[in-house]
């Protein structure tokens, strides 16, 4: 079973969902929670088999599609991507255990599980083609989630995000069909395979130009300034569900993605581009932190803020070294967590008060004080507070970036201090003080349903802050495997001078075999 047990979790969910349409709507959502469960144990039972000590590719799968354009079905996992897909699994599971009771949860249920299989398919296809596909189509639940169950502005807020997800992708898509001629041209064979693309040396004049064409797609995926604009829309229209798996997942394909093609494909250019964008992510941390501190709507501050984390990660990508690709690994698991906890909070006052506008509550720490208690820990998390996870990562990204420029960390490092202005200005607004309002008096508190989708995001929040090692370590493996790459594939004098050389590097079989 282990020899496919990838293509099991991605299909899976597909299956279940088709299955799901003859399951009658009572017993939807127990029907639901029970696909979650064996979906997120069997990614489970993925970390238990997997490798540890081995940095390149485990339990691969080859199936050939196309095999005269070299397009084939191929699927493999590393340390960077292990805990992503666990991570889209764990989500999907207490997502459908604590979605509200309404008439439209079985439809919602299924499309859940439709996108939970093109989450999966990104972070474990390792054919260009079969990555684009998956990537494409996990636009369209999300479309459905949003203008189907959101707000009042929803169609609007859904189409800005499919025009802007998809043109990027179709960038990206030209700059993938280039890489597949400049193998042609070097082996006088078609291939999309990612491994076979990592033999590539090219020019540093191509990799500028194919280092755009992949930028354009993943740095709108992400988002980072000027491309975010549709996010904050998506996530003020979408259901609570809608904005808990975007925050948490497929904001992580863009710097995934970043990571898996730019960085060991384009190792010049991705050195070339690396301060313009540091740069860039700096202005993100910065600029969103303002306009989150300027928002009415608890929501929209944790959509800001959300935006804001994303530069960091982005800001540890490009800092080109382990310590800096581990941390922002890891900050995507970390910012995954807290952002979904945080919709998740911002959901459970919705549901009833009906509102989330700040300046209708006040008060609700003497009202709903286990509310109050997890909300404040994610709070606490979410500005980077030590012993909890986000402060792992955080650190390891400045760290790394910090070997590029003191400069540049200190700028961030300064503007990483606003997130906690904004987020202890909300925090006081909505839990301090007297209850000035009568119908926030009588409300209830978290109940279990709740209590059981929120306690374990806290949990992992104070267990992977203490002692991150568990993760850190497979991460930390494929890091080194990606710098090595790099290392190796360097040509111009600047790219050998900001990618160290990584001794040690312990590469599978498997992966050797693939080029990798």
């Amino acid at each position: 079973m282990l020899d496919h047990i990838l293509s099991i979790l991605i299909f899976f969910p597909m299956v279940a969902g088709i299955f799901g349409f003859m399951v009658h709507k009572d017993s939807m959502r127990a029907y639901g929670v029970a696909v979650g469960v064996i979906e997120f144990s069997l990614s489970l039972w993925l970390w238990f088999a997997f490798d540890n000590n081995v940095s390149g590719m485990q339990f691969m799968e080859h199936l050939p599609l196309v095999p005269a354009f070299g397009i084939n079905y191929i699927l493999g996992v590393d340390g960077i991507s292990l805990f992503i897909i666990i991570l889209a699994a764990f989500f999907t599971m207490i997502g459908i255990a604590s979605l509200p009771d309404t008439k439209d949860v079985k439809n919602m249920i299924i499309t859940l599980l439709f996108l939970q299989m093109t989450m999966i398919g990104v972070f474990a296809a390792l054919d260009a083609i079969v990555f684009y596909v998956f990537w494409e189509l996990s636009l369209v639940p999300m479309l459905y989630i949003i203008g189907a169950w959101g707000g009042p502005r929803r169609i609007y807020a859904s189409i800005k995000f499919f025009l802007y997800t998809f043109t990027g992708s179709l960038v990206m898509l030209v700059g993938m069909l280039f890489m597949a001629y400049f193998f042609y041209q070097a082996t006088g064979t078609w291939s999309f395979a990612i491994l076979d693309w990592y033999r590539l040396i090219l020019p540093e004049s191509f990799q500028l130009w194919l280092f755009a064409a992949f930028f354009v797609g993943f740095a709108i995926k992400v988002p980072m300034f000027p491309f975010h604009t549709w996010l904050p829309y998506a996530h003020g229209q979408a259901p609570t569900i809608g904005s808990v798996i975007l925050a948490a997942i497929l904001l992580k394909m863009g710097t995934y993605a970043f990571i898996r093609f730019s960085l060991p494909l384009f190792p010049d250019a991705s050195v070339y581009f690396m301060y313009p964008i540091a740069i860039i992510a700096i202005i993100m941390i910065i600029y969103t932190a303002m306009v989150a501190y300027a928002q009415k709507d608890v929501k929209q501050v944790v959509a800001y803020s959300s935006v804001s984390h994303m530069g960091v990660i982005v800001l540890g990508t490009f800092a080109l070294n382990v310590e800096g690709i581990s941390g922002s690994v890891f900050l995507m698991l970390a910012h995954g967590v807290v952002s979904g906890a945080l919709f998740l909070l911002v959901g459970v006052i919705y549901e009833r008060r009906h509102t989330k506008m700040m300046d209708q509550f006040g008060g609700l720490a003497k009202v709903m004080p286990r509310y109050a208690t997890i909300f404040g820990l994610m709070m606490m998390a979410s500005v980077g507070m030590p012993l909890t996870i986000n402060f792992v990562g955080e650190f390891l990204s400045l760290l790394g970036f910090y070997q590029q420029s003191h400069i540049l960390t200190l700028l961030a490092g300064i503007a990483i201090i606003v997130g906690a202005i904004y987020m202890l200005a909300a925090y006081k607004k909505m839990f301090f003080g007297e209850v000035t309002i009568e119908e926030n008096r009588n409300l209830p508190d978290v109940n279990k349903r709740e209590l059981l989708a929120l306690i374990p995001l806290a949990m992992i929040t104070i267990w992977l802050g203490i002692y991150p090692k568990p993760v850190l370590g497979p991460i930390n493996n494929s890091a080194e495997a990606v710098v090595q790459l790099m290392h190796n594939k360097a040509t111009s004098e600047e790219a050998k001078l900001r990618i160290p050389n990584v001794s040690g590097v312990v590469i599978s079989k498997t992966s050797m075999k693939e080029g990798h």
